[in-house]
């Protein structure tokens, strides 16, 4: 069989399993740069997997564009390196520290809810959270999070009942902020409620999320001013932590590219 024949099947593959994770975050009105563009790449490969013989030819007659096309390949091998290094950065970055120093408040990022409940990745996150609450009972916990669409609760309600109902912690160690829609408004509107609390950002404050987002959640993080904070990552679920973190390099690229942090 020939090499090119193995390329085909690989982009094929590769192409069409980008393309409906793509196509099905975007029909649950996910529609953001990490879920269009692998979408498109997705859909790219498809295309140029099932008429490979007829682009190669094409590009072959017509050499400014042969270049072009060219240039393309080592843009896309460029970037793959560059994939792989943030995904080596994950895995290597992100393991579960036993020894937590004190802080004076937790904050737990929202990651959505399911019929009231907390999804699969967020109660992972609640999950890293807990113990540190139990092991410094003057630590205020922040559970962050507005309510999602069709929901009727917000996500920090469901993260409260959460922690109240599987691991007994009380509800005065709990502060709800419960009209955030992003890492951004979850770290933001947390800063007065803490205020409140006579805690500042400049104190020492663990701030819990996925294993995929603490890079970018640290970035803003500093930037709205917290300078002394732990990042805890609490492990994404197998079904959906390739994906996520995928989405999650575009999204930081592009916070990156816009200046957001």
């Amino acid at each position: 069989m020939q090499i090119s024949t193995w390329v085909r099947i690989f982009l094929a593959l590769i192409g069409s399993v980008l393309f409906l994770d793509g196509a099905i975050l975007i029909a649950l009105k996910k529609i953001h740069i990490g879920t269009v563009l692998p979408f498109l790449l997705g859909l790219f490969f498809c295309i140029y997997a099932a008429f490979y013989y007829h682009i190669e030819r094409f590009f072959f007659y017509h050499f400014r564009w042969h270049s072009v096309w060219r240039f393309g390949w080592l843009c896309f091998w460029i970037w793959l390196i560059s994939l792989g290094y943030f995904f080596n950065y994950l895995s290597k970055n992100n393991m579960q520290a036993q020894n937590i120093a004190p802080v004076k408040a937790i904050i737990v990022l929202g990651s959505g809810i399911e019929n009231g409940q907390p999804s699969a990745t967020l109660a992972k996150r609640l999950d890293r959270a807990a113990p540190i609450a139990l092991a410094q009972p003057n630590a205020k916990v922040v559970v962050s999070g507005g309510v999602d669409f069709g929901e009727t609760i917000s996500e920090a309600k469901a993260m409260s009942q959460y922690l109240q109902q599987h691991y007994r912690i009380p509800a005065s160690q709990i502060i709800l902020e419960k009209q955030s829609t992003s890492t951004e408004l979850n770290l933001k509107n947390s800063q007065p409620l803490l205020n409140a609390r006579n805690i500042t950002i400049q104190q020492p404050i663990a701030i819990v999320t996925s294993d995929f987002h603490t890079l970018r959640a640290a970035a803003i993080a500093k930037k709205q001013g917290y300078t002394n904070i732990t990042m805890l990552g609490a492990t994404t679920p197998l079904e959906t932590r390739y994906n996520a973190w995928l989405r999650e390099y575009f999204a930081y690229v592009s916070g990156w590219a816009l200046n957001e942090y």
